[in-house]
């Protein structure tokens, strides 16, 4: 694949007509309507000169990093925002901590689950219903967890809940598959990151001061409340982006016959495990560090607090040199085996230091190896999704579907590893760590084979 390329909104200038809703045509003077249709009749804007075309394209292009990056930061909102309300949860239903930890279970399931049945809906009958069915059954479901009399009933439509949240997920990808080829896909998938990187952060922060004025419920009705909002402006602006002369016209079996002929990728399938591996390097990052930073390291909250959101800070930073300075000037490929290289690296430094190779060392080294190996995933992340999509033109829903499933399943089998010789070491995060990396490093090195690719690509074939 030619690490080259842009919009296909920008390649085929400003269309004529898009498809609506219902596939009706929509006005080409709609700004605001976020569509692509590659059979319509172009209009070619001037190159280079500034005008009302431009402008035009810049908007839908604001429109669009708005929209997605909404969809995209509402399942860490709805699993992260619910965290500092869980002991409240457990005293209002008389429940066991352990059956409210099924809450998040729950939710966690459902988000993995869901894109493998959403992402071939919207590949079948398009983006827009899928979505906005997804995004109905969302808010439905979050105002019934506010109102949840039991904790069984809770885990019940807290599982519904990510299972309708996982259309936006795999959706968003969809929509930047089908909007976007080369670089600027890549770049858009930075941005993105962008948000769903500051969202995690600043979930539990709101979830907190939500509890400040009502109990864990309203939680769930402020989570109501930002699915309606979403859903309203998904239901304007966002209209359809696959034609309907791209869509697969057959039913589940046809699905799981495009699922296995991805599979049967192998660059496809490489660029999809490392990319899921990378993620739970991440993921094992998420569970062990609490109390990795605070118990054995005897950090209070606010320093734990503090270097979370530093590391997040690094991620975000690094995703968008990615995104802004990297992506166009060098391949993707180099990039994206650099970023992977520094996560080994960073990996095996902190094996070394938790392990007492070095003696007794503190927090400081510590958290500037875990620093160091959370920017990189500013690199890797965005990277593989791109390079996976780009591979998947007319399948954008089932791809994104399996790669956001994998990553959620082995980031779901890892992150449980990270406590399991106790609580008084962190060498077993560090060693997840190593592991998750090396793999990740050997499917993309195995795999996807970037040399004989790039070999090609020098040769002009």
């Amino acid at each position: 694949m030619p690490d080259s390329g842009g919009s296909r909104a920008q390649r085929a200038h400003i269309p004529t007509t898009g498809t609506g809703a219902d596939d009706r045509p929509i006005p080409h003077g709609d700004a605001g309507a976020l569509s692509v249709d590659p059979a319509a009749p172009q209009v070619t804007a001037p190159a280079g000169l500034p005008g009302p075309a431009a402008r035009t394209a810049r908007r839908t292009g604001l429109l669009v990093t708005m929209v997605l990056g909404g969809l995209t930061a509402l399942p860490p909102l709805s699993m992260d925002m619910y965290l500092p309300a869980l002991p409240a949860v457990t005293d209002s239903l008389s429940a066991p901590a352990a059956t409210v930890q099924l809450t998040l279970t729950a939710c966690l399931a459902g988000m993995a689950l869901g894109q493998l049945v959403v992402g071939p809906m919207s590949d079948r009958w398009g983006r827009r219903r899928p979505l906005l069915l997804g995004m109905v059954v969302y808010v439905l479901a979050t105002a019934i967890c506010a109102l949840a009399p039991t904790a069984e009933l809770l885990i019940g439509f807290r599982l519904l809940q990510g299972l309708a949240g996982a259309a936006g997920i795999v959706i968003a990808r969809a929509v930047v598959r089908d909007l976007y080829d080369g670089v600027e896909m890549a770049r858009f998938f930075s941005t993105l990151m962008l948000i769903s990187g500051v969202a995690p952060v600043i979930a539990p922060v709101i979830g907190g001061q939500v509890l400040r004025i009502t109990d864990w419920r309203g939680i769930f009705v402020v989570l109501t409340a930002v699915g309606i909002v979403l859903t309203l402006v998904v239901w304007k602006w966002l209209h359809e982006t696959l034609p309907p002369a791209d869509r697969h016209t057959g039913g589940v079996a046809d699905a799981l016959r495009t699922m296995r002929g991805l599979l049967a990728d192998r660059v496809f399938t490489g660029y999809m495990v490392a990319g899921g591996l990378a993620f739970a390097v991440l993921f094992a990052y998420i569970a062990a560090s609490p109390f990795v930073v605070q118990e054995i390291y005897g950090a209070s909250p606010q320093t734990f607090s503090l270097l979370f959101g530093l590391n997040s800070i690094g991620l975000i930073a690094v995703g968008q040199i990615n995104g802004k300075l990297l992506v166009g000037r060098i391949s993707l490929d180099k990039v994206l085996g650099f970023g992977l290289a520094v996560i080994v690296l960073a990996a095996v430094a902190l094996l070394l230091m938790t392990a007492g190779v070095f003696g007794e060392v503190g927090l400081v080294p510590v958290a500037a190896g875990l620093f160091v190996l959370m920017s990189a995933m500013g690199l890797a992340m965005p990277n593989t999704n791109a390079q996976a999509l780009m591979r998947t033109k007319h399948a954008a829903g089932s791809a994104s579907a399996l790669l956001g499933t994998s990553s959620f399943l082995i980031g779901a089998v890892a992150s449980p590893l990270v406590g399991i010789a106790g609580e008084d070491t962190a060498v077993p995060m560090a060693v997840v760590q190593v592991v998750c990396a090396v793999a990740a490093v050997a499917c993309f090195l195995l795999l996807c084979r970037p040399w004989q690719r790039a070999g090609r690509e020098a040769g002009g074939l």
